[in-house]
């Protein structure tokens, strides 16, 4: 790693003053210290004491002081920094990748367009990391790591129904769930109102949640192509005993799934240990596969979620700062990153890493035909409100969808609208 750091260094401190490589060894005053915040649970303990450790031999002079945050309340602290306000202060900062947005209109973000072309290899990061962090080709977050739902599913329960292989497309996949979906068993456990699943087949019928016209956002769960993707939601949530008018977490899909009498869940891999826990005779017993497309040599469109690194505008560091996210997105720690944390690495070329983990690399396909939520800093108040979900309850119990859809498209547009 020290070679590497070396070689990037010589390589680009001719041709831009804007290199990340740090000239701090043997400067006077000690050393410097450079904070990183990390979001609670992102990475382990022995990640991020390896990484601070390999960090600081291979940057003599400075002392990079790693503080893990909790989400609740993150973005008044972020907001407090990015203002110069209060009395903490961060040099590198974890963000989700959907609130980036919100930053960037807020201000007080360093833009790292260059950085991410010359060192960090931009132009190949997952769209759905790289997208939020973005706005007019500039960009001020980084991809960190990525994380989707795929299906998990109980092998026996698919061994019994005479299903030797997962299925590839939405046919199949259909078709493999009504088999599961009988005797007192339920094909796939889907709740009404998991409108992440929903956005996934919105986007893979060419639909969106909502587009900017000009100067306006509008709604669109009422175009063609988005209520196709509603019309296969409730194709598929017909094949079992989710409720119509509830989520993912009401109850938790992970216990439902648990008692074993359930084929298939839409969920990160992560809740695999979950069911398991709750259920120990499952363990060993579960499989993933990535969410079918349409067709067979495409899978289906998901909701990336995972993390962006962003640099304030108003850090004294930012050479340093630059220098950790040169780190932290270079082979060698998203390779550890994804392996200890089961993630995908911010790259498409770097999903190999993780395919000894059958739950991480059956996100990979997904991740790599991954979205985002529209890019507004208003979004967030739209999922507070969150009129998706009871649009998805009135289609599921009967109710005209184009009018339910209309409705709640009016809403959406309502508040992303909020500020203009």
């Amino acid at each position: 790693m020290k070679m590497r750091f070396l070689a990037v260094c010589t390589a680009l401190a001719a041709a831009t003053a804007l290199t990340g490589c740090s000239q701090l060894a043997g400067s006077a005053g000690g050393a410097q210290k450079v904070t990183l915040w990390l979001m609670k649970g992102s990475a382990s303990e022995d990640f991020i004491a390896k990484f601070t450790s390999s960090f600081e031999k291979e940057h003599p002079g400075v002392d990079l002081d790693v503080r893990i945050q909790e989400w609740t309340g993150i973005g008044e602290k972020v907001n407090a920094v990015l203002a110069g306000k209060g009395t903490e202060s961060a040099d590198v900062i974890e963000v989700g990748n959907t609130q980036v947005a919100q930053y960037i209109e807020t201000g007080g973000l360093s833009e790292l367009t260059l950085e991410g072309l010359r060192e960090w290899g931009s132009r190949d990061w997952l769209k759905g990391l790289a997208d939020p962090g973005s706005i007019d080709g500039a960009q001020f977050g980084v991809p960190w790591y990525a994380a989707n739902r795929v299906v998990i599913y109980n092998k026996d329960l698919f061994a019994n129904a005479g299903i030797k292989t997962p299925p590839k497309n939405r046919q199949e996949w259909i078709q493999a769930t009504q088999k599961l979906d009988k005797g007192g068993r339920q094909g796939i456990y889907l709740p009404g109102q998991n409108w992440y699943v929903l956005a996934g087949f919105i986007w893979d019928e060419g639909g969106e949640l909502a587009v900017e016209t000009g100067s306006e956002w509008v709604g669109t769960l009422d175009d063609d192509k988005a209520l196709a993707g509603m019309e296969f939601y409730k194709q598929l949530q017909a094949l079992g005993d989710g409720p119509k008018n509830a989520d993912e977490e009401t109850p938790p899909q992970s216990e439902v799934f648990a008692s074993g009498e359930v084929a298939q869940i839409i969920a990160p891999p992560g809740q695999a240990a979950a069911i398991e826990a709750a259920n120990p005779a499952l363990k060993g017993k579960l499989g993933f596969f990535p969410i079918p497309g349409k067709t067979s040599d495409r899978p289906g469109a998901v909701f990336t979620g995972g993390s962006d690194l962003i640099i304030p505008e108003r850090t004294a560091h930012r050479r340093q700062a630059v220098d950790v996210i040169t780190a932290l997105v270079s082979e060698t720690w998203q390779t550890e990153l994804a392996r200890t944390m089961s993630y995908v690495p911010n790259k498409a070329s770097l999903a190999h890493v993780v395919d000894g983990n059958e739950g991480a690399a059956s996100m990979a396909p997904g991740a790599a035909q991954g979205r985002a939520t529209p890019k507004s800093a208003r979004w967030a108040e739209v999922e507070g409100k969150n009129p998706i979900k009871p649009y998805m309850t009135a289609v599921l119990n009967g109710e005209d969808p184009r009018r339910a859809a209309k409705e709640a498209s009016g809403m959406i547009g309502k508040v992303l609208n909020s500020d203009r």
